[in-house]
């Protein structure tokens, strides 16, 4: 892999918001697809543990049991989006699979079906329904209060309720979800610890000390990434230059405009960064596509985006280096297995470095275990025993290493507009 030549002078960029684009036209019936796919575990040497992969396509996967009946609602986009979506939804398979019973799924084509495609599984007296995506918090709340005999698990979202069990939009969170929502998880990733992690390898493996990182939108979970990523990169080289730009702020634009992803990374190239972290779910292909045509690294999100996407696009593959994974799959499933057998931990239930097994990591480096030296995978695997004694938060800006602000020159929260 050619890297670009170091010593290149960093270009200044102002933080400024991308507007908005319009969306997309309106849709009366959700979009339903049976089935997901399913695979064993695979083991790498990167730090945090196995990285589950789906193994072929994600139609016709359900299994045709009776006995536990299990719904999923994604968030705007496609399933086989060789991440966030599809991950989950294999784990949804992986459980109705060993609990002998059977599941589906329903693609939101828009914000507005996100309640209707949580009723239509209420309405078919599902026993667990999970709901992909931040922005399906407020809807999968109402549904379960309404429905306390259903479990719902909301992948990236976080239960805030006031006294009465209700959706607490000033963030003072007075209730108790575990009491007043009983049935209904969040599984909370730490997000910013894998981040960390990839800044970490950013860091070590740039040689122009330019970083780059795209968002879709920036959602929390986003947020944590990037904030991680800074900080981690921060910790190896205080003066290295991150740029970060959000995508769109319409998250049905944000991750799936492959095309805004190659604007942005290609202009992010011709501001000499040489080490890009894709944040931003279908349009992450395209800053990985772009990454890989100029020969600098990519890395991936959610899930080893190294095997997800060798089969289908090697154009988008062949440069990442490794992914900040979130164990989606398995963390899935062993929520909906505790939802059958009694044992579901309701309210925000934490899944990070600490948990057993870990459910945060590095994927493994795959075509590039050689440039993943034994200093740099000791500094990875201090951070990740850091995480799990609690000596090392991956969001403060006081991490260690850590110059300021997260970003150096970009604010947390900003976007440069290249």
């Amino acid at each position: 892999m050619r890297l670009r030549a170091s010593g290149l002078t960093a270009i200044a960029v102002a933080a400024l918001l991308i507007t908005a684009c319009g969306g997309g036209g309106a849709t009366n019936a959700p979009a339903r697809s049976a089935g997901a796919s399913s695979g064993a575990p695979t083991t790498g040497a990167a730090s945090g543990g196995a990285s589950a992969q789906p193994s072929g396509g994600t139609a016709d996967r359900c299994p045709s049991g009776d006995a536990f009946k299990i719904g999923a609602v994604t968030d705007v986009g496609q399933l086989e989006d060789k991440s966030f979506n599809e991950f989950t939804f294999a784990g949804v398979v992986d459980a109705a699979t060993e609990l002998g019973g059977t599941c589906d799924v329903i693609v939101t084509e828009e914000i507005a079906d996100y309640a209707n495609n949580i009723q239509t599984f209420v309405d078919e007296d599902f026993d667990a329904i999970v709901t992909i995506g931040f922005l399906l918090g407020t809807d999968t709340l109402n549904a379960a209060k309404e429905n306390p005999e259903i479990f719902f698990i909301g992948i990236d979202q976080s239960v805030c309720v006031d006294e009465e069990g209700n959706n607490d939009a000033t963030f003072a969170c007075k209730g108790d979800p575990a009491t007043l929502v009983p049935n209904y998880q969040a599984p909370a990733f730490a997000e910013g610890e894998p981040g960390y992690l990839a800044g970490i390898v950013a860091a070590n493996i740039t040689e122009s000390d330019v970083i780059g990182a795209v968002g879709g939108t920036n959602v929390p979970a986003v947020v944590r990434y990037r904030d991680g990523y800074m900080n981690g990169a921060h910790s190896v080289n205080p003066d290295i230059q991150v740029l970060y730009v959000e995508s769109n702020p319409d998250p049905v634009i944000g991750f799936n405009d492959p095309d805004r992803g190659h604007e942005i990374a290609d202009q992010m190239i011709d501001q000499d960064a040489d080490v890009i972290f894709q944040i931003a779910g279908g349009t992450g292909v395209g800053v990985l596509e772009s990454a890989c045509a100029a020969e600098i690294y990519g890395i991936g999100v959610d899930v080893d985006q190294f095997d997800a996407l060798s089969g289908s696009n090697p154009a988008a593959a062949e440069c990442i280096v490794t992914s900040a994974e979130k164990k989606l799959q398995a963390t899935t499933k062993s929520a909906l297995l505790s939802a059958a057998d009694e044992s579901f931990v309701p309210g925000n239930a934490p899944y990070n470095a600490a948990s057993d097994p870990p459910a945060i990591g590095l994927s493994p480096y795959h075509n590039f275990e050689d440039l993943i030296t034994d200093d740099i995978q000791s500094q990875i695997d201090a951070a990740f025993q850091a995480f799990v004694d609690g000596t090392v938060d991956p969001l403060a800006s006081g991490a260690p290493g850590a110059s300021g602000a997260p970003g150096g020159s970009e604010e947390p929260g900003a976007s440069t507009s290249p």
